[in-house]
């Protein structure tokens, strides 16, 4: 249902990951996920390792934080992050690159596992494991299938739908045989005996790849999928494997599938077999301009600033610096902000690209309608939230919307429908929360 297809714009899929050495200082938020922000263990003036625990998520929702590199904790302040907000962080200046005992830092594939599914869940909590597509919502909690719900299918997603993104696509075709025993593990974790990898059709190398692979693994299937964003959404992508629909503000589990990225895959097969906590990741930064466009292996509170100057340095003509996709990313303020665990790009746009067209009269051509993937009327739901109309919003199915951004991106009037739409979600729901208390 609905959806658009913006040019593809994926310069940087040729490029293989780059391993990038870590900076002098790295700053560490502790609220990288959604839910609780983790809690500090360490003090400043300690002295870390790399893959350390210095934050521990006591939360159901929450998760675990570690060190990203050895060094002496100067300070836990408030910092700069990618939201553009401020945000308890903890900061490491680094001394050399020594790892905590016990980290298995050998590349040698490891597929055989004895552990018992709630020993693999245990691992992937004190891991600090969360969703790497963007979301970062922990990946301990999906991988506990409520009582009263059942798992039939894993869904693993290697769509990377969003233009200009290619970290899923390179650590696909570099990480293929690690993701496999990644979600192995997840399945056993999960009691399923089917998992789906969904992969659009201009990935035609990465399709092969992981189908020659997945002949190894019983049950694992490789899906070739039309392009079209987003369908890289959960609720989409289910829908597009096996044909369920998830209701209106409920899970996936609820239509018996759980959905894990690609690089959250390889994250569970490093945490399971290599005992390594989260604490680099796969980023592209990417610009029409830029030199050197680029996929970086990077330590977690790596500055976007350093990822831009290891890519060629930053373009004199740029307009915008974008963290994460072009369709919904945000635009960033300061370039001395963390890499965090959901950061999957940093898009470098020029002056002339980063101007959004002038705001015309709605011309009623129902486009926003048509191409909603949730089936929503975006029009309708920005001019409610920009009236306040909260109960309105709310009977609307205003926290529905994903903020995919594709309305925006197809309005010919240049509405900025999205940005009402995104205030309106706040105001609605703490309107509900409100009145749930």
């Amino acid at each position: 249902m609905g959806g658009v297809h913006p040019p593809e714009n994926k310069f940087a899929e040729k490029q293989a990951i780059k391993v990038l050495p870590p900076p002098e200082t790295v700053v560490i938020p502790l609220s990288q996920h959604l839910g609780v922000p983790a809690v500090p263990v360490v003090e400043k003036g300690d002295k870390v390792l790399a893959g350390q625990l210095i934050a521990k998520g006591e939360a159901f929702i929450s998760a675990n934080i570690h060190a990203s590199v050895s060094g002496t904790v100067v300070k836990i302040d408030s910092m700069p992050e990618t939201s553009g907000y401020r945000k308890q962080s903890i900061v490491i200046n680094v001394q050399g690159d020594d790892w905590a005992e016990g980290i298995d830092l050998d590349k040698s594939l490891a597929k055989e596992c004895t552990l018992e599914p709630e020993e693999i869940i245990g691992k992937v909590h004190e891991s600090g494991i969360v969703g790497m597509g963007g979301a970062a919502f922990p990946s301990h909690v999906k991988l506990r299938v409520p009582k009263g719900k059942k798992a039939d299918y894993l869904i693993i997603n290697g769509v990377e739908c969003e233009p200009c993104l290619t970290a899923d696509h390179r650590l696909m075709l570099e990480k293929g045989r690690e993701i496999m025993v990644g979600i192995s593990l997840q399945m056993k974790a999960l009691g399923v005996e089917r998992a789906i990898i969904g992969i659009e059709n201009n990935k035609p190398d990465a399709i092969e790849h992981l189908s020659e692979l997945a002949a190894e693994y019983p049950g694992v299937s490789v899906e070739s999928l039309k392009v079209k964003y987003p369908q890289g959404a959960e609720k989409q992508l289910i829908q597009a494997l096996v044909n369920r629909e998830v209701p209106s503000g409920k899970l996936p589990i609820e239509v018996g599938c759980v959905v894990h990225n690609v690089g959250t895959s390889y994250a569970v097969y490093e945490a399971v077999q290599k005992n390594k906590p989260l604490v680099e990741r796969v980023v592209t930064v990417w610009g029409t301009k830029l030199k050197q466009p680029s996929n970086f292996m990077v330590r977690i509170g790596t500055s976007v600033a350093h990822l831009i100057e290891a890519a060629g340095g930053l373009p004199e003509d740029t307009g915008k610096v974008i963290n994460g996709g072009p369709m919904m990313g945000k635009a960033l303020n300061d370039l001395n902000v963390p890499v965090t665990k959901g950061t999957s790009g940093i898009l470098l746009l020029p002056e002339h690209e980063s101007m959004r067209p002038t705001e015309q009269n709605c011309i009623r051509c129902a486009k926003c309608l048509t191409i909603c993937p949730m089936g929503l009327e975006p029009y309708l739901l920005s001019t409610l939230a920009m009236k306040q109309r909260l109960e309105e919003c709310e009977r609307e199915r205003i926290m529905d919307c994903m903020e995919c951004g594709s309305c925006l991106y197809i309005c010919p009037s240049g509405k900025p429908l999205l940005d009402y739409i995104r205030l309106g979600k706040q105001w609605t729901g703490k309107m509900i929360r409100e009145r749930n208390q």
